[in-house]
Parts: C-alpha cells; structure tokens; sequence
C-alpha cells in the first residue's frame, strides 16, 4: 500500500454548513428530530442521554415517519425481529424500499432478509477469516507508517483528513486488488450513500450513476483477468450451486467500498479523538501497551460509529409506541452502548473495561461480518500513532467537525503533536 491520494476535498465546515441548509431546523429532539442535521452528530450523546430520561423511543415526521428508539431492549429486540423489521433498506431517505430489490437490497447480505440473508452472509465469511486478516497486519502497520512520515515536522496535523480517512480505504483496494488511488472515488461515494441523503434527487442520482459505471468497469475488468482477490473471489463464489447473481457481486463490492470504509474511519478518528482529549487514557497507553486490544473495545463501545436502519414489515409495538408498516426505524447501537441498564458508568469511558459486550458491530442476525477486520485497522491505527506520537491534544477542540448521517466520525480533527518518537521496524 503506497498513499498516492492528493484529492482536495470541500472544506469540512463548508460541507456542514451545507448540509444544514439542506434540511429543516430542529424543533425538538423527542418530536421533530433529523438524524441528518449536522447538530445531530456533534452532540448526540447529549441528545440519546435526553431521549432515554424523557422519549426513549423518540418519532420524527421526517422522511416518510421515522422512529429512534435509544434503550439497549429496544435497539436489541428490533434487531432481533427479522418477522416485524425488513432490513432491504438499511439507510433512511425519502423514497422508502418497494421490495423491488429483493432478495438482494442494495448491498448484500446487509439488505438481505431471511432465508436469503443466511446464504449471502456465509459467501463472505471465508474472505474475513481471521487467519486471512492478521496476515493483512504487517502491510497495514506500514501503510500507517508512510501516511505519519508525511507529517514531517508539522506540530499540528489533522489526522482525520490525514491519517484516518487513509486507512480504510486503502484496505479494502488491497482487499479488492482495486488502485490505491480510487480512494477518493471511494470517499465520494460514501458522500451520496450516507452523507448526502437530503441533497435533490438528480444529485444523487448522479453521485449513484458514477458509481455503478465505476463499479461495472471494475467488475468487467476482472471478470476478463481473474486473481487471489476478494472481487475474484465474488465472481467466482457459488450460492446453492450457482454463481452469484450480478446484482449480488455489485451490491456486495459496494457494501465493502462505503460500509467497509466510513465506518472504520470514523472508529480510528474518534479513538484518536479521544486520547486527545484525555491525556490521563493516553499516557497509561503509552506506559502500558499491552492493554491495546481491551482499550480498542471501549473506543468501540463508547464511539460506535454505526447507527443502522429497518423498516416496519408488520405493524408492531415496541416501548410502547405502535410503529406502522412502512415506517423507518433508526437502530443507534451507539446509543444502546451508552445505555445504564446495560453497562455499568455507561457514560465513562474505561480503558480497561474488562465486562464489554457492546453492540458496536451491531446486534442480530446482521453482526458485522467484517468485524475481526475493522479491529485489526482501528488496533494498528492506534498502535502505530502513539508509538510515533506518545503525547498529542486536541489542538483547538472547537474546530472538531463531525460527520452527518448515520455513521458518526469526526471528520477534522486537529492534533498538536507534543512529542515524537523515531519509528520501529516490525
């Protein structure tokens, strides 16, 4: 992995800003909410800590009738209940799922239902064996290394523009045998899949048309030159005796380029974030590197990136509330881990929490099937960072700017680095 990506992308906070001015204010967070208003994400523990003392199942008019339910019980049994809850659309938006797409959704198996999900799912578990990922490590720890080289002799760096974005996306090209340079292509589409929900139709419309011809050139190409890859390894694979179904490689390679991206880099920059801003956390880290593992799953717990969406298949009542056939359902695993019922000081961050069943890679039948991979990235993302930085702080934490949707990261992220150390072959 060689970073070649100089891409300049629009100012963080002129993106904000225009995502703001896309959707309606905000009247009240019980009644009236939008998880794509950008006050969503930058305040969103607040806001779920409010909702659980007064509407822990909160209705918003918005998108076609929308539900965030915010207790542990609640986000777990929705996600438990494939009979009342249809995953086929798993993002919320204004035009709401048919079941034209089934029984693939946009992205399998993570908009798969049952029985098809089961099938789909087990296609991919040979690709994120864990044997399969530990031999990625050497090659990621490098690829970290060479993005810090860059920094030079900056005292202030913005590691989520620098640093965090980077690595995911370089992943998954390895992963795909894709060129290390679509990783901007890859951030774009990210942009219209999560981030640009409320922009006009023909936008996204747009933004989804470059991504299917990228992926048909992508796919065409390697359908005419196999190899050891993962997209070979799509186009070869069977389902009950068949080949995958176009629209299955398609929708899988597509789920790996925006899923398999945005969320990983918004768990690397929010772990950095925090050691930032915690200097007691990041100082025992440095004296104690072997609690890197127990510390990756507490980043996870407490900034889980993912918050994922159903729609009502049946009606049903859930915390009370009667939630309608058609309705959207935001699942904010987020939420659930911060949830008092279900962990012990919910709300502190305990580097060394030793109890930690969150739902950070979400909970049911749709757990995150590349989860020993988004451990291994945020783990070497970190390691490498406070081995090169072992003291850093937010350089100005006013000018921390997160990200909007359903995926929550800061997307900038100035660090002031306080100290150095020279880097370590391994």
């Amino acid at each position: 992995m060689t970073s070649t990506d100089n891409h300049q992308a629009p100012a963080l906070g002129d993106r904000n800003a225009h995502y703001e001015s896309l959707v309606d204010p905000i009247t009240n967070w019980e009644t009236d909410f939008d998880h794509m208003h950008p006050a969503y994400n930058a305040n969103a523990p607040e806001i779920w800590e409010q909702l659980r003392g007064g509407c822990p199942v909160a209705h918003s008019p918005r998108y076609g009738g929308t539900w965030l339910p915010v207790r542990h019980d609640d986000v777990s049994a929705i996600a438990y209940d494939t009979e009342h809850f249809s995953s086929e659309d798993v993002v919320v938006k204004r035009i709401k799922p048919t079941g034209a797409n089934r029984p693939y959704g946009g992205a399998p198996p993570i908009t798969s239902d049952p029985p098809f999900h089961h099938h789909a799912r087990r296609v991919l578990l040979p690709a994120f064996a864990p044997q399969k990922i530990a031999a990625m490590e050497a090659e990621t720890r490098a690829f970290c290394h060479g993005l810090i080289d860059k920094f030079q002799s900056a005292d202030v760096v913005d590691v989520a523009d620098q640093y965090a974005k980077h690595i995911p996306p370089a992943v998954i090209a390895h992963m795909l045998d894709l060129p290390l340079e679509d990783g901007e292509l890859f951030r774009d589409f990210i942009h219209v899949a999560l981030e640009g929900i409320a922009e006009d139709q023909e936008v996204r419309q747009a933004g989804w048309q470059k991504l299917d011809a990228y992926l048909d050139r992508r796919i065409a190409e390697r359908s005419a030159n196999l190899g050891e890859d993962l997209l070979s390894f799509l186009l070869t694979a069977e389902l009950n005796g068949n080949r995958l179904h176009p629209d299955h490689v398609r929708g899988t390679v597509a789920l790996l380029l925006i899923a398999g991206i945005d969320t990983t880099w918004s768990a690397i920059g929010s772990s950095l974030w925090h050691f930032a801003k915690t200097p007691s956390d990041l100082a025992r880290l440095v004296r104690e590197p072997e609690l890197l593992p127990t510390a990756v799953e507490e980043m996870l717990r407490a900034y889980a990136p993912v918050t994922m969406a159903r729609t009502v298949a049946k009606d049903v009542e859930i915390g009370g509330c009667p939630m309608k056939e058609g309705d959207w359902v935001l699942l904010p695993f987020p939420a659930a881990n911060r949830d008092p019922a279900a962990f012990d000081r919910a709300d502190e961050v305990l580097i060394d929490r030793e109890i930690n069943r969150h739902s950070a890679f979400g909970l049911g039948i749709h757990r995150c099937v590349g989860s020993n991979l988004a451990r291994m990235e945020v783990r070497i993302a970190l390691e490498v960072f406070v081995e090169r930085f072992p003291e850093f702080e937010l350089a100005d934490p006013a000018a921390v700017t997160w990200s909007v949707g359903q995926v929550r990261g800061p997307r900038s992220l100035p660090i002031r680095i306080r100290s150095r150390a020279a880097a370590r072959v391994k």
